[in-house]
């Protein structure tokens, strides 16, 4: 009996650790503020640049360099992401958002 409670006990922690092992990260974390914050902004960003491009406002290839930088930006956060097991940082929300200030400035111009 005290040797099928032992295995049995060791079943079920080898089953969470392979669960929850150093190589399992949590990329995706719903609801959290920081990182729908920036989201939000880059959706914005992408939808005035289809929109722009649309009315004839900017060139094509206007348009190519502002979803460039978009996506630059966009890769940036990923990064932070990673460092941080999937969070975003305030400094890293702060970094992020100076740089969609500068990108939303050139957008159309």
């Amino acid at each position: 009996m005290k040797s099928l409670l032992i295995l049995l006990a060791t079943g079920i922690s080898l089953t969470s650790m392979a669960q929850q092992g150093p190589g399992h990260q949590r990329t995706h974390i719903k609801d959290h503020p920081r990182v729908n914050q920036v989201n939000k902004r880059e959706d914005k960003q992408e939808k005035r640049i289809n929109q722009e491009r649309k009315e004839g406002d900017i060139t094509k290839a206007q348009a190519k360099q502002d979803r460039k930088n978009l996506k630059e930006i966009n890769q940036e956060k990923k990064d932070m992401r990673k460092q941080d097991d999937g969070h975003l940082t305030k400094q890293d929300q702060k970094a992020l958002n100076q740089q969609l200030n500068s990108n939303s400035k050139q957008i159309g111009h």
